[in-house]
């Protein structure tokens, strides 16, 4: 079974430092729901990995996050695709969860839902946060410039040589998307 996870924020949507709070400021990047359609027909069984911390903090509902979430799957669906499931982390940083990223909790939801080792299983994130999480679990780290992307690229350091030397970085989720599927051909 081919598993590609996805981070949702930065990836998936448009990101905002101000949190994404209600269906309305969810609006898809460019390319980004086709990617992950193509990546369905192709045969991948499609996982969404998010931590939402706005929940925690009082800022958007559970009703308001299962409404964006319907509205990602259905875009998915309407290009012909699927999303196989949605993990996200309520929690804020304070909490000191096991499954708000950098911390593998979610990831580990994603291998008992799937039944199957994550080994070299894509995880597509913009952030470090999300590479760190996926390396955990021996994913495969793969950013994506989107979002925070730019940012956690210059930002990377010497001391993330472990992931440095396996990192594949593209522009968006639509490359990353095209460049997996050449890969399987």
């Amino acid at each position: 079974m081919k598993i590609v996870i996805l981070d949702r924020d930065g990836v998936i949507n448009l990101d905002s430092d101000d949190f994404i709070k209600n269906v309305h400021e969810w609006i898809p990047i460019d390319g980004s729901i086709q990617a992950i359609a193509k990546l369905f027909q192709a045969g991948y069984r499609i996982y969404v990995a998010t931590n939402q911390s706005g929940l925690g903090r009082g800022l958007f509902s559970l009703d308001d996050l299962e409404a964006m979430h319907n509205k990602m799957r259905n875009l998915v669906r309407e290009a012909g695709g699927d999303i196989a499931a949605i993990f996200f982390c309520p929690h804020t940083p304070d909490d000191n969860c096991a499954c708000r990223k950098p911390l593998p909790g979610l990831l580990e939801q994603v291998r008992q839902h799937a039944g199957v080792e994550l080994l070299d299983t894509p995880m597509i994130g913009d952030s470090l946060r999300d590479l760190e999480a996926g390396l955990a679990v021996g994913c495969r780290p793969v950013l994506v410039k989107t979002g925070k992307g730019i940012k956690t690229l210059q930002t990377i350091t010497e001391s993330a040589l472990q992931i440095l030397a396996q990192l594949q970085v593209y522009d968006s989720l639509a490359q990353a998307a095209d460049a997996l599927l050449e890969d399987n051909k």
